[in-house]
């Protein structure tokens, strides 16, 4: 059952407005990323991926990436519009997060804009910023959205979310 929406205010953009299947959006906010107190990423040249229900997943270029800290991981997962991501895990010191960043080596024709960028979860990051607001992690451990003052829900991912 679709839950109510929540009704934008002024600047705010409702997730039951976004597109199925998504649709990928260019973002020229400035995206950074910390971890272990080192900064990850930052990029004025992200891409999101709008989709009904869900608060958007932010992609960074790899030449925006301190990819000395990513390790590749023998996870992977399917999306049904984008294909198999293989995954990253992050290793910064001592400490490392498995499986927190993701690419499409073999993407769908529709979503090849996304070849040479990469996804990061926010919620095992120290921060993860637009601008200067700090994000808000999606709930649960499967969704990767990234929430923001100027986005509304509900959203999937927390408790009886399942069914939407």
């Amino acid at each position: 059952m679709r839950p109510k929406p929540i009704e934008p205010g002024p600047n705010q953009e409702s997730v039951w407005n976004y597109p199925r299947p998504p649709k990928v959006e260019d973002v020229a906010k400035h995206v950074t990323i910390i971890f272990n107190n080192e900064l990850i990423a930052d990029t004025r040249k992200a891409k999101r991926i709008l989709e009904t229900s869900h608060p958007p997943n932010y992609y960074i270029p790899l030449n925006d990436i301190q990819t000395q800290y990513l390790e590749p991981s023998a996870h992977a997962s399917y999306c049904e519009w984008k294909g198999v991501a293989s995954y990253y895990s992050l290793q910064v010191g001592e400490r490392q997060a498995k499986d927190v960043a993701w690419t499409y080596p073999n993407i769908s024709a529709a979503y090849e804009e996304l070849i040479g960028y990469v996804g990061f979860y926010p919620g095992p990051m120290d921060a993860c910023y637009i601008d200067e607001e700090i994000v808000q992690p999606q709930a649960g451990s499967f969704y990767a959205g990234w929430i923001t003052q100027d986005i509304v829900g509900p959203f999937k991912g927390g408790p009886g979310t399942l069914g939407w």
